[in-house]
């Protein structure tokens, strides 16, 4: 919300205020400034000038030369290239030695031999926004009302010298989106008096009955509580007094017209949005409120015809015909145009939910739909209603006829608070007495009664719609009290020590891990295109992509249930930059749809992933560059599970998920109290999407953590260093092809007990030597005791029967 502090001081004497420390006020009270805007942007010597004549310049043809009376006792010739420059015209004019906006300095010149002293100016030269000017201002020079005074400065007549406060308003103090709002606000922060309008008091009604020209029907009593009209007839359209206009474009509202500036000026003095029609385009008279039917449309001023939702709040005319959106904006066939002759002036109290909602569906948001989102003030439907009639009589010539006609569902009242001092001070930890506390309520206009010593009851004007509990009120003395003034004291009671959970510590362990072995953290988006994770197998329960309801784009429509489609983008971006060696991770959650319906919450699940790209080490004048393989990957996944505590617990498994190459890929088990359970994938890209997406051999990886967090110990264990020596046995036995070297493992791992220390394959290798369809495994047996030196006999012993075992278990032989 804009304030102009010139339109403030209407309602609340700024005497010896300095504006920028009112807005540090303001802010230390609790509503934040966010600037303070100065309207003159380096104008001087710039006043109001009367075009006597205007010549074409002798040598130029676009060039005019004008003798300008601008007050100085002179007659100032001007040339000026301006085509809508005129005789008779009140114009800004910028005399020698004025200053402009942006450093320029008027000079007496030469404009092709004829001599000017000084500038005609344009709005955009006297640092005017054109965007607000009305569109026959915004080209050529600025043209003056005709009563303006031949020699008043330009910056007194168009209030340059005005500043603005702009309000960062939060959601609950709605009450500030009106200049009377903020007025309230700055004389309870000065503690000065305000100054109201009085219409009731200014409104000359005629004889006539507004009843026998408009009637007024509601039949959505539940979404209007309040609507009312007034009937103005005979009214002059025209432009509205260059005041109004200026208060308008302070708030950054272009004038249109003089009917139309009057609803907007009211709806930012009362906050209460109002809206003119074109009374004798009103079929029958009558005008009503009710909800919009299926298939139904109504073109709004804005000339975009729009489709109405079922349930979106319409104004209708006396043949059921919508002619406005209720609350956002008006329809362009009771737009009031030039014609206009009689007005029927609208003000009501529309429910700010299905305002809100008509608004969101149509993406069609105004000043109006802002307001009456956050709850207008009811009190105020009829006072502003009775401003903006008495306006139109004053500065339109209009006749406002007798009577306010009008549907009243229901009279909101004053809320009363019990406010108990005791209590007050106790939460703030503040001795505020009670007459501080009377003296910052009045402040405040809150009427209340003393009903104990300790005790005040409050009545609670409705424009604070905020403020519904003791404790809001509690907060109104606090802030005005002055937050700077409440005293710091320690905390008293119980405290807890603060630590992570166990997700949140392996999280962090995993991370680390990754980082300190060369691993690059990413941070996707959690918005990817439609049918991207579709390319990769679902990890968890079975699921349905998430579409997003108005996506910021096709490539951010649905949310992810899979990391991978990010880090493949990320992989190709940094392809196409050079950056071909890549390690990338990233801990995030992904999404699963569990209802078609959308009637539940998509269920997350906390996920790593990984890319592996490139080579492993830089080439070098003696060693080459070596590109990683899927046992790179492969290591990295084991490094991690053996910090966790849980290499013993999983296994790989070749497979061919969708997605990975079909000779290179593994599923990832986890064998805990559930049984033997998938939690991940890893593996190199398919050919098809490396070239889809021009990548050369990628391999990435993808795993569930929460199995790992259920079963990861919460500590780290410790062995000692071994202090006795090891001794190493290896073996190479022929298998069948078909036989897993993890499974050989496996079985040598069971059987050989506590001796067994490491067991690791070195070697595999196939040939017609061995027949068809076997293979040979050598692996390496290291066997050691923790508490005593191993002898030959025991190993040979342990040994045995490890060979005995795989032969038994799957039909092993020896290699000699």
């Amino acid at each position: 919300m804009k304030v102009s502090a010139e339109w403030l001081s209407q309602y609340v004497s700024l005497d010896q205020v300095d504006v920028l420390e009112l807005a540090e006020k303001i802010t230390r009270s609790g509503i934040e400034i966010d600037s303070v805007e100065n309207r003159n942007n380096g104008v001087t010597q710039v006043v109001v000038g009367f075009v006597k004549s205007k010549e074409k310049h002798p040598d130029a043809d676009k060039l005019n030369v004008c003798l300008v009376d601008a007050g100085t006792g002179e007659e100032l010739q001007i040339v000026c290239g301006a085509k809508n420059v005129a005789a008779g015209q009140k114009v800004p004019v910028a005399l020698v030695g004025a200053k402009l906006p942006g450093g320029l300095e008027i000079k007496k010149a030469k404009l092709r031999g004829v001599a000017s002293m000084g500038m005609i100016c344009s709005a955009k030269e006297l640092g005017l926004n054109e965007k607000l000017l009305p569109k026959e201002q915004q080209e050529g020079i600025l043209v003056l009302p005709e009563d303006s005074e031949v020699g008043t400065p330009i910056t007194k007549l168009l209030q340059l010298d005005d500043q603005v406060l702009d309000f960062d308003l939060t959601p609950n103090r709605s009450d500030c989106l009106s200049m009377i709002g903020a007025a309230y606000e700055v004389a309870a922060i000065l503690g000065r008096e305000i100054r109201l309008p009085e219409p009731e008091k200014e409104l000359v009604e005629t004889a006539e009955p507004a009843s026998g020209k408009v009637s007024v029907r509601n039949a959505s009593p539940d979404l209007c509580s309040r609507y009312a009209v007034r009937y103005i007839s005979n009214v002059t359209i025209g432009a509205s007094p260059l005041w109004m206009q200026n208060r308008l474009m302070a708030a950054g509202i272009r004038p249109i017209n003089n009917i139309v500036d009057i609803t907007n000026y009211v709806m930012l003095e009362y906050g209460q949005p109002l809206h003119a029609f074109d009374a004798d385009r009103i079929a029958g008279g009558a005008i009503g409120v009710r909800t919009a039917k299926a298939g139904e449309t109504l073109v709004t001023l804005d000339g975009q015809e729009r489709k109405l939702e079922p349930g979106a709040l319409l104004i209708v005319d006396g043949e059921d015909r919508p002619v406005g959106l209720a609350g956002v904006m008006g329809g362009l066939d009771s737009e009031v145009t030039e014609n206009t002759r009689n007005i029927i002036l609208e003000s009501a109290k529309f429910d700010g939910a299905v305002v809100r909602k008509t608004s969101r569906q149509l993406g069609l948001r105004s000043e109006a739909s802002q307001r009456f989102e956050k709850e207008v003030d009811p009190a105020r439907v009829l006072p502003a209603l009775h401003r903006a009639a008495s306006l139109m009589a004053r500065l339109a010539g209009g006749h406002v006829l007798q009577g306010v006609v009008q549907s009243v569902v229901s009279e909101e009242q004053e809320r009363v608070i019990a406010l108990s001092l005791d209590k007050l001070n106790e939460y703030l930890g503040t001795e505020i007495s009670t007459l501080e506390t009377k003296a910052i309520l009045s402040r405040l206009n809150f009427d209340f009664a003393e009903t104990s010593d300790q005790v005040l009851e409050v009545r609670v004007p409705t424009r604070r719609g905020d403020i519904t509990r003791d404790v809001d009120l509690i907060e109104e003395v606090a802030r005005l009290y002055g937050y700077d003034h409440i005293p710091t004291t320690a905390i008293e009671g119980p405290t807890t020590a603060g630590g992570y959970t166990k997700p949140q510590a392996l999280r962090r362990a995993l991370r680390g891990t990754l980082v300190h072995g060369g691993w690059q953290e990413t941070m996707g988006y959690s918005f990817i295109r439609e049918g991207a994770s579709r390319k990769f197998p679902e990890l968890g329960e079975g699921g349905f992509e998430v579409k997003l309801a108005m996506p910021m784009s096709e490539d951010r429509s649905v949310l992810r249930s899979s990391l991978l489609p990010g880090l493949l983008d990320m992989a190709q971006y940094n392809r196409n930059r050079k950056q071909e060696d890549l390690a990338l991770f990233e801990i995030g959650t992904v999404f699963q749809g569990t209802d078609p319906s959308m009637t539940a919450q998509p269920r997350e699940l906390s996920v790593l992933g990984l890319l592996l790209a490139g080579s492993r080490g830089e080439k070098r004048w003696n060693t080459p560059a070596e590109k990683v393989d899927f046992y790179d990957l492969k290591g990295a996944l084991e490094s991690l599970f053996e910090y966790l505590g849980l290499n013993e617990q999983v296994s790989y498994a070749a497979d061919q998920p969708q997605g990975f190459h079909p000779g290179r890929s593994a599923s990832i088990y986890l064998n805990g109290s559930g049984g033997n359970r998938k939690i991940g994938t890893l593996g190199q890209l398919h050919p098809e999407v490396q070239l889809e997406m021009d990548l050369d051999d990628t391999y990435v990886a993808e795993l569930l953590l929460e199995p790992l967090y259920e079963q990861a110990g919460e500590t780290v264990s410790y062995r000692d260093l071994p202090r006795f020596p090891a001794m190493q046995r290896d073996i190479a036995v022929v298998v069948d092809a078909g036989i897993e070297a993890a499974s050989l493992m496996s079985a040598i791992r069971a059987t050989g007990g506590s001796l067994l220390e490491s067991v690791e394959v070195f070697d595999v290798f196939t040939g017609s030597k061995l027949g068809e369809g076997k293979k040979s495994v050598a692996l390496s047996l290291t066997y050691r005791d923790m508490d005593r030196t191993l002898t030959d006999e025991e190993v040979a012993e342990v040994h045995g029967k490890v060979v005995e075992t795989l032969e038994q278990t799957f039909g092993a032989e020896l290699r000699k």
